[in-house]
């Protein structure tokens, strides 16, 4: 099986660049944690560059060719609960969870693999061990292309059972036109900010147990989950009730995000044919103000209306500096040709770090139902990840806490195997970071 450390060569790099592994090393100030922003891009091939912030001058770029990265992506495509085209939800859950690599540790092991052998360049293994032998460990800001989108950092094989969320602190990396947009403002973080919490909101016109229904299902006083929502005690907003609310539409969201420094939506997103009209469902009825199209007795808050107003009476709303938005497929932004999804509007908006899901997650209920060796243990799979989640923009580096997480997750299923700790929750989750621009000094 391939590692960092027996990776095919896969395309030649530029001329006169430092190709040399132990050359990432170089220049690199006293102190000074490693960074490099990495990009995919789609063309006939997959073009891969990367350029260290500390070697700004010496960037890196390879290609791999197409018929080598494509059976590979299919795989896992067909390894994740999202559906495929031609594929309703209840079919994707099943072939993921009954039948899919993520949950069988061998085949997830082989899967890893064949990922990093397929997409890792040679070039780009050779620095990250030099790092890891100099006792570093990097912060890759990655910006996938439409075929690489769902490409999981944190599960890629490195060396034994070791895997990206080992070696590296990954983030995810939109285009720069939306990051150093002078128009957008970051919003100001405190520890005693308070905290807009929109868990498991009741959709308009949709039942518990329907397409749009209970994400968490019953949540116990006595619950982690609970306990952990508990202790954020006058912080959180609104007051009262937190779960399973249905008063939590567009006007109370933007009035609970009134010099909060962070959203926790837990809940329904729904994607369609453009970024744009990814949407995130609340307690809306149809006659909410908006310009989504009403589902029923329900009107969908779009990443449009989110970043630039919608309607009467609906102007943009100002994001806080963290954002979690533990739905399904609430990350998509990058399968698009223009990445201006739920994940890019909270960033325009004013949030510096939003948390999102690469594709579907099962609910518990769904992990019972359809992985025997589960059963009632499934309990808790989900609720953990909010709880992680939670905790991880809590702390002062909201990226490495979630990555912390997913290292403890990833030690549990390769020691054990057990299905609780599969790929399949916590490898769904990846942090957007977009500091505040820096702005051109002005000429005199």
């Amino acid at each position: 099986m391939s590692n960092w450390r027996q990776l095919p060569d896969l395309g030649a790099p530029l001329p006169l660049a430092r190709t040399e592994g132990a050359a990432v090393l170089l220049d690199l100030p006293d102190g000074e944690r490693p960074t490099a922003r990495l990009r995919f891009v789609d063309g006939d091939d997959l073009f891969v560059s990367w350029v260290w912030e500390h070697q700004r001058s010496s960037p890196r770029m390879t290609l791999i060719a197409r018929d080598l990265v494509a059976p590979v992506l299919d795989r896992l495509a067909r390894a994740l609960p999202s559906p495929l085209p031609g594929e309703s939800g209840v079919d994707a859950l099943t072939r993921a969870l009954a039948h899919g690599d993520l949950l069988d540790p061998e085949r997830e092991q082989e899967l890893a693999g064949m990922l990093t052998a397929a997409l890792i360049p040679q070039w780009l293994g050779a620095e990250l061990d030099a790092l890891e032998e100099a006792g570093l460990r990097p912060h890759l800001r990655i910006q996938l292309s439409p075929s690489t989108a769902q490409l999981p950092w944190e599960l890629l094989s490195t060396s034994g059972r070791e895997r990206g969320v080992d070696m590296a602190d990954a983030s995810v990396l939109l285009p720069a036109t939306l990051r150093n947009d002078p128009s957008r403002s970051v919003s100001p973080w405190s520890p005693s900010s308070s905290v807009a919490a929109v868990l498991d909101p009741v959709v308009p016109g949709f039942s518990d147990t329907s397409e749009l229904g209970s994400v968490l299902g019953p949540v116990s006083p006595d619950s982690p989950l609970a306990l952990a929502i508990d202790a954020l005690g006058r912080r959180r907003m609104p007051q009262g009730d937190a779960f399973r609310r249905a008063d939590i539409d567009r006007t109370a969201l933007a009035n609970a995000l009134d010099g909060a420094g962070r959203l926790l939506y837990v809940g329904h997103v729904t994607s369609s044919t453009h970024a744009l009209d990814a949407r995130l469902h609340l307690s809306d009825g149809a006659d909410a103000p908006g310009d989504t199209p009403p589902i029923g007795a329900h009107r969908p808050y779009s990443a449009a209306e989110i970043a630039l107003g919608g309607g009467v009476g609906l102007p943009p709303l100002t994001a806080p500096n963290r954002v979690a938005l533990i739905a399904c497929d609430s990350g998509t932004d990058l399968r698009f040709a223009e990445p201006t999804g739920l994940v890019a509007a909270f960033l325009h908006r004013g949030a510096e770090y939003v948390t999102a899901t690469r594709w579907t997650l099962p609910t518990e209920a769904g992990l019972r139902r359809l992985v025997p060796a589960l059963g009632d243990r499934a309990e808790g799979m989900l609720t953990d990840a909010v709880i992680a989640v939670n905790a991880a923009h809590e702390s002062h580096d909201p990226v490495g806490a979630l990555g912390a997480w997913q290292r403890e997750q990833r030690r549990l299923w390769t020691s054990t195997g057990d299905p609780r700790h599969s790929p399949i929750m916590w490898g769904a989750f990846a942090t957007a970071w977009a500091p505040e621009p820096v702005q051109a000094p002005s000429r005199v």
